[in-house]
């Protein structure tokens, strides 16, 4: 089982460094590609006939005459896109540039060209012709540009000139053409329409004789009729007496339910202009006030008193005298207007029916005659409309299409653009190699970061192994790649959950990822710290630690785990004093399974008790078995993966048989990393490269005495340390 599972790393953005390190990687790629386009595209260029351009100009309007008609304003304003687009259509149609093939007789021109017998047809002629024809609007006016490109100058400048005026003849005779056809159709229905009229004529003088109406009667007709005055003047005298007889009603009914003293209070407001009244109602209120005057100071008999009351009484009397004959008034001019309204109202029924008998009479003509009047003004329309379109037909319209500039031969040629072509192919290929190298980086799956590895497997990286390592053996303590060994030693040290944890096996995914040396080095890392270190080649299948040892392979590991050597027969010892090697030796074919056997297990066992650290190499995982093995029987597994060259899957899946079988898998190895290349990876390694450079070149500043002694020191406090506790303690520090 997993000692350590690496957590789960922060969702990661895109940094401009990640794609330039794309660029970086893939720059064969993109040079590749970018130097075949650019070659290419130059090549073309350099092979591509010369092509002469000619270009005419023309100014066109909207159907309009040179002189405008009266009352007809010049039209001026921005032009319409939708017109001069319909005018790039008609330049370019089949119409317009069959007569141009016609009259400058370019199918039998361009058939010395194109065929070695025979003529072009004008369809084919006319789409050779298409292609080489550009129409486009100048710069926002309704001037439309004519462009012809022609291997030939002098024949793009023609045939430019041609299609111009070709277009403006073929405008001109259009619009005459169109006015024509007007003027014929005009003609016709006025010829229609005359002879209508006078049909009509002869209806109306027919309709005049059978009713015998005469001039005189149709003019006091047209102008009303008495019938007809005479209804409306009696209809408004029966509406006023109508007013009036409804009113007096509504006086005398309100009046007849009254009481006489209610009336005396009543009239007097209703008829102001009746003095009689007034003046009597007045003698009646003075009456009756001296009346009470009296009463005060003299008895009820005496003589003043009864005159007074004599007096009121008579007064009384007058005054009821004329409410009476006020009443009656009203009752008479009920029963007059009555009879008046009924007298008008006879009236009018009466003119009603006469003027109905005449309209009836005089119905029949008077349609007649509108249709004769609507008839004869349409007569009239088309008249004023043929004599305006005979004389607009009579106006020249050369300002329709009107060339400003003719063609003229092409001083040099436009195509093919060498500068514009070249620099399109290298921004095509450069986008192009860009592309590919971000899409085959897309594809590659592989293990390129160590955050791929985290995410992926789950694991910490251990270490980081630059590319083009040697045998540290042979370099001495003192190579640059040896401290990409020793952080990975650190780290394994303090991995590790028991430190009695001591033999150690390195498993890869697939062949050549670098296992077999990263084992190697990683044991001469361990000995050169004063570590009894035993590297014992188990890869029965490929064995090549032996050629890191410079040894034989002829008695080994098989030899033992067969009985026929002792284990002290087929080690072998090193230049390294601390560092001993057991080789594979010869494996028969009746022994393939020998690593899971009891003696391997008892072989495991000796020598985790005679040596501090005990690497085993293994074949690949994915190939055999003996690598799944060792990894169960080991204390630590390491799992080498070399840096773009496998697929992540393998390596997940690598990492999963291990796990199966109960292997202590501590963590991840990066191999074969191209330090100068990948940026991200320089500080693994670049620091302390640099570091042992300066170092070293500062010893050679000492004295040579110096300087040996110095490495003896360094020697002698590695081999002081036995155990390596004291450069373990060192590291951990400087780590």
């Amino acid at each position: 089982m997993d000692n350590f599972k690496a957590p789960d790393p922060a969702e990661s953005r895109l940094h401009f460094l990640d794609y330039w390190r794309i660029v970086r990687i893939r720059k064969t790629v993109i040079i590749a590609v970018f130097l075949l386009v650019v070659i290419t595209t130059t090549v073309v260029t350099y092979m591509l006939p010369e092509t002469f351009m000619s270009s005419t100009r023309i100014k066109v309007e909207k159907d309009m005459s040179d002189i405008p008609l009266l009352g007809q304003a010049s039209f001026s304003g921005p032009p319409d896109p939708f017109f001069l687009q319909t005018e790039f259509e008609v330049i370019q149609s089949k119409t317009n540039l069959y007569r141009v093939i016609e009259e400058l007789s370019l199918n039998s021109e361009w058939s010395r060209e194109y065929l070695r017998q025979g003529t072009l047809k004008t369809v084919e002629t006319f789409e050779l012709l298409k292609d080489r024809l550009d129409v486009r609007q100048f710069r926002n006016t309704t001037m439309i540009e004519i462009r012809v490109y022609s291997r030939n100058k002098a024949e793009a400048a023609r045939i430019a000139n041609k299609i111009a005026e070709v277009y403006r003849e073929s405008r001109v005779m259009e619009r005459e053409h169109m006015a024509d056809r007007g003027i014929l159709k005009v003609v016709s229905s006025l010829k229609v329409q005359q002879d209508k009229v006078a049909l009509l004529r002869n209806e109306l003088d027919r309709i005049k004789e059978t009713n015998q109406i005469t001039d005189v009667m149709l003019d006091s007709y047209s102008q009303g009729t008495l019938e007809a005055a005479t209804v409306q003047r009696t209809d408004t005298l029966r509406t006023d007496v109508q007013s009036k007889l409804i009113r007096v009603k509504a006086t005398l009914g309100g009046l007849v339910g009254l009481d006489k003293e209610k009336l005396r209070r009543v009239l007097p407001t209703l008829y102001r202009d009746e003095p009689l009244l007034i003046d009597a109602l007045q003698k009646e209120v003075d009456a009756r006030q001296q009346l009470v005057r009296l009463s005060t100071t003299l008895a009820e008999d005496h003589p003043d008193i009864k005159g007074v009351q004599k007096l009121l009484e008579q007064v009384s009397l007058d005054v009821d005298e004329r409410i009476a004959g006020i009443i009656t008034a009203l009752q008479m001019q009920v029963v007059s207007y009555e009879m008046e309204l009924t007298g008008l109202s006879n009236e009018v029924r009466k003119a009603k029916l006469d003027d109905s008998a005449r309209a009836t009479a005089y119905r029949s003509y008077f349609l007649k005659k509108r249709e004769l009047e609507n008839d004869q003004i349409m007569a009239d329309v088309l008249s004023r409309k043929l004599a305006q379109e005979t004389f607009d037909r009579s106006i020249p319209r050369q300002s329709l299409v009107m060339i400003t500039d003719i063609a003229e031969e092409g001083l040099k040629p436009v195509k093919p653009n060498i500068p514009l072509n070249i620099a399109f192919g290298v921004v095509v290929g450069l986008v192009v190699g860009i592309g590919l190298a971000f899409f085959i980086e897309y594809l590659d799956t592989s293990v390129k970061t160590i955050d791929d590895v985290e995410r992926s497997l789950q694991a910490p990286v251990l270490g980081v192994i630059p590319q083009n390592v040697g045998s540290l053996l042979d370099e001495g303590p003192d190579s640059p790649h040896a401290e990409a060994y020793r952080v990975l030693r650190t780290n394994i040290l303090f991995t590790r959950k028991d430190e009695t944890f001591n033999t150690v096996t390195i498993v890869s995914g697939g062949a050549g990822e670098g296992k077999s040396t990263t084992l190697f080095n990683l044991a001469v890392v361990f000995a050169q710290n004063g570590n009894r270190v035993l590297v014992i080649d188990s890869d029965l299948r490929r064995p090549s630690m032996h050629k890191f040892f410079k040894v034989s392979n002829t008695i080994g590991l098989t030899n033992f785990l067969l009985g026929q050597n002792k284990l002290e027969e087929v080690i072998q010892t090193s230049s390294c004093p601390t560092l001993d090697f057991l080789p594979s030796g010869k494996l028969p074919s009746s022994s393939m399974g020998i690593l899971s056997s009891q003696q391997m297990k008892d072989l495991i066992g000796e020598v985790k008790r005679r040596y501090d650290f005990v690497f085993f190499d293994s074949p690949p995982i994915m190939g055999v078995s003996d690598a799944v093995v060792l990894a169960s029987e080991v204390d630590i597994s390491l799992q080498v993966i070399q840096y773009r060259k496998y697929p992540q899957a393998m390596t997940i899946r690598a990492k999963q048989m291990v796990s199966k079988v109960g292997g202590y898998l501590v963590g991840i190895v990066l191999n074969n990393i191209n330090m100068s290349q990948d940026e991200n990876y320089y500080y693994y390694s670049g620091y302390y490269y640099d570091y042992y450079q300066s170092y070293t070149a500062g010893d050679k500043d000492k004295e040579g005495g110096e300087k040996e002694g110095g490495a003896e020191g360094a020697t002698g406090e590695t081999k002081k340390n036995g155990s390596g506790d004291g450069s373990r303690i060192h590291l951990k520090k400087k780590y």
